[in-house]
């Protein structure tokens, strides 16, 4: 298994980092059974051919797209259906978290909710679009070259945390230090006093708390 800039998570960290339940990771991420009937995976993960149920970077990312359109009502049908058609499109395995899905997704989507046969929803629907795929969801992504996620800022409006998969694999570090989040979050349950933490790590009292605030979210997610 090749980790390399990958980054590695298990169905557990990704559901607190994307706020998804670890029943709807596993069932977007490895497929499940519906009355007998045994249904894909919405998309191929970055590991599936180790067979081990885990997850990637960018399958983090494309979760967190899928997460916001399921919260909002859209049928998972739906989402499979603008998956597939954004995958041709743009010709990549990840569509949801691309750029060009902010500017050109939008015909992909309506296309996938047309198809889906219930029109008296349409209207609705179409509305979903504009309320979910909208700049503040992509906030904090920065893109490479080629228009694919590259690293993710998760705290709105802040550039203190960052999920880079060059770095721990991942998980959520101080952008300055690529000191892990939770190490912080640990060392500040024993040590009760954030300048003391922040002279152990050569870090600011400001980046503990962030760290430690950060990891509180994840933890009542």
């Amino acid at each position: 298994m090749n980790l390399i800039g990958q980054g590695l998570y298990t169905p557990n960290q990704a559901a607190a980092i994307t706020k998804s339940s670890v029943r709807e990771v596993s069932r977007w991420l490895f497929g499940y059974k519906n009355k007998g009937k045994a249904l894909p995976p919405l998309w191929r993960s970055q590991y599936a051919d180790t067979g081990e149920k885990v997850l990637g970077f960018r399958d983090l990312m494309e979760l967190r797209i899928v997460k916001a359109f399921s919260d909002s009502g859209l049928p998972t049908r739906v989402i499979r259906a603008a998956i597939e058609s954004s995958r041709v499109l743009f010709k990549t395995p990840y569509p949801f978290t691309t750029n060009r899905f902010l500017t050109d997704g939008k015909s992909i989507f309506y296309e996938a909710v047309s198809s889906d046969g219930e029109l008296t929803d349409l209207v609705k629907r179409q509305l979903v679009f504009e309320h979910i795929i909208r700049p503040n969801l992509y906030a904090g992504i920065l893109f490479d070259a080629d228009g694919a996620a590259l690293r993710w800022h998760p705290v709105k409006n802040s550039r203190v945390i960052v999920l880079d998969p060059e770095i721990a694999f991942g998980r959520p570090v101080l952008s300055r230090h690529g000191i892990p989040t939770d190490v912080i979050a640990q060392a500040m349950h024993v040590e009760g006093d954030n300048k003391t933490v922040a002279a152990e790590f050569d870090i600011t009292p400001a980046e503990v708390n962030a760290a430690v605030k950060y990891e509180s979210q994840l933890l009542a997610a």
